[in-house]
Order: C-alpha cells, then structure tokens, then sequence
C-alpha cells in the first residue's frame, strides 16, 4: 500500500561521473517496496518544484536485527531537480509518497538476465540479489530463498567514466557481470545489445530463459526485438512523464497491445513493468517512452 510520508537525508555519495546515490529514512516505505518498484521525491519546504519526482529502487538498508529502516536511489545530474538533490546533505528532510508501480515480477526460470543501458541499471542490483537469495523485499518478503541457479546482468554506458560503481554487486554468487562501452573504455567495444545476442544465441543453462531491461528507448526496443527473434519472455522499466504517481493524472499513459486493437495503460499504476509483446513498440506515438523510472 502507497504512504505519503517524509523522510530524512541520511547519506550521499558518488558513483560516477554526475551519478549520485541517496539514503533516505523511511522505515514505511522500505519495509513494503519491491525490486522495480518506484516513489515519489521532492523538498519538504518550499514550493520548487512542486511537483515530485519518480526514482527506482536501489537498495533497502535494514539495523541490525534486520528491519528495514531506509531506502537508496540512484540518480544522474540533468536538469534542476537533480542538481538540487546533488547538494542535499545529511539530516536534510524530504516528502515522499510510495512504494509506486508493479515492480519486477520473481523470476521462474533458471537464468535470468538484466540489461541496463545508462542509468538504467539502477533497478538490477535489488533484482538480482533477491533472486540469487542475498537479499529480502517486501511484507512479508515474497522470496526467502534463491529462486535462480544463475543470473547474468549486462550493463552498458558511454564510457568507462560513466559506468556506476556497482558496490560488491560482481560478488555475487552464480552472478557474470558483462560490461559494454561505447568507446571500448572498458569491456565490450560496442552497444550492450551484441552482449545480448551473443547470450541469447547460446544453448542450455547458458541461454537465459528470461530477459529484463531498463534505460534509453533505443536499447530497449532493439532488446525486445532481440527478445522475439529467440522467442525469449522479455519485460521492460518504462519511463513516461508523470505528474502524480499514482494514476489519478493521466499524464504517463503508453499504448499497449488489446484484443481489439490497442488501448493505453498509466506507466505508474499499470507499470512501469510491461511485457514487451504487450507493447505498441513500432508506435510513433510520443507517450511510448522507454526508460527506467529514475531521473
């Protein structure tokens, strides 16, 4: 069940280049938000801006008897609000209101994969530790256990300067890292969708059974369309303009696929998890974006 509650500043810290991750107190909201799921962010004094924003989760924080005490983000400096929040501090308060969406459904298969592109990734590290069993989400926590064998999580950006710190995440038992790079700078000289054909073309364990992805909209077109060639499940993180967060607006619709034809569903209730074959892809309409809810 969404709260609208407030929340302190805890801590700050840098992942990369204009890449930031924020700690945030708020027992409610940790306690209930699932990997995929997002909320809604803005001062608590003041009236700029006055509209929230939304921002995937990154990580739950738990004490040390376990209870979940404060939620994580991530998120890139490209506008006013994100340069705002670059300068919040420590004891800073802020209002929010969530957990908001769908979130990542568990996955039933036995390999996994997660692509990222850009700021995309933010949603795959709380992913892929509950479904390799290191870490719980929910009340009460949907999974206890590792429910893969194996997961795989490509991550791409612009260059090696970009690409996020991923905090132990390589750690990670039964977890292949494979990185992409527009410039070479680090790992795969290339777009990370070779990585995912490369992966898909494979046979057995090696080849995923399912495929999530969150980031830019051409990524994520050419990884659905990877998808349906390998008749591979694939869903997406989509990111549509919203105003409110929880469906009363109308302002983050995107066309889906209907028996009659198509129809619009509201990216914050809805989603921002979609199946890809849902979706009207090929659309030219503007309200299909693709991303990640965080920005």
């Amino acid at each position: 069940m969404s709260i609208q509650t407030s929340g302190t500043i805890i801590s700050q810290r840098q992942l990369a280049d204009h890449t930031y991750c924020l700690r945030v107190q708020t027992p409610e909201i940790a306690a209930q938000i699932l990997p995929g799921q997002f909320f809604m962010i803005r001062p608590a004094a003041g009236n700029d801006p006055v509209l929230g924003r939304p921002f995937a989760l990154y990580d739950v924080i738990r004490d040390g008897q376990g209870t979940p005490q404060a939620i994580e983000f991530v998120y890139h400096v490209i506008g006013k609000m994100t340069d705002l929040m670059s300068n919040w501090s420590q004891g800073e308060e802020v209002s929010l209101w969530g957990p908001l969406g769908n979130g990542f459904p568990l996955p039933l298969g036995q390999h996994l994969l997660c692509v990222g592109g850009g700021i995309g990734y933010t949603p795959f590290p709380a992913v892929l530790r509950e479904a390799l069993g290191t870490a719980r989400f929910g009340s009460p926590a949907r999974a206890t256990e590792a429910v893969l064998q194996r997961a795989t999580f490509c991550y791409g950006t612009r260059n090696a300067a970009q690409r996020a710190d991923l905090e132990g995440l390589d750690q990670l038992t039964g977890l292949d890292i494979q990185i992409a790079t527009d410039d070479g700078s680090e790992g795969h000289a290339g777009f990370v969708t070779d990585l995912v054909r490369n992966l898909l073309s494979k046979t057995g364990l090696d080849r995923p059974d399912a495929v999530y992805c969150c980031g830019p909209e051409p990524m994520m077109r050419a990884v659905a369309g990877i998808c349906a060639e390998h008749s591979v499940d694939c869903w997406l993180s989509l990111e549509t303009p919203m105003a409110c967060g929880f469906g009363a607006c109308f302002s983050c619709v995107t066309k889906v696929k209907t028996e009659d034809g198509w129809d619009y569903r509201r990216t914050c209730v809805e989603g921002p998890i979609f199946e890809a074959s849902s979706l009207d892809l090929e659309s030219t309409d503007p309200r299909v974006a693709a991303g990640c809810s965080s920005k």
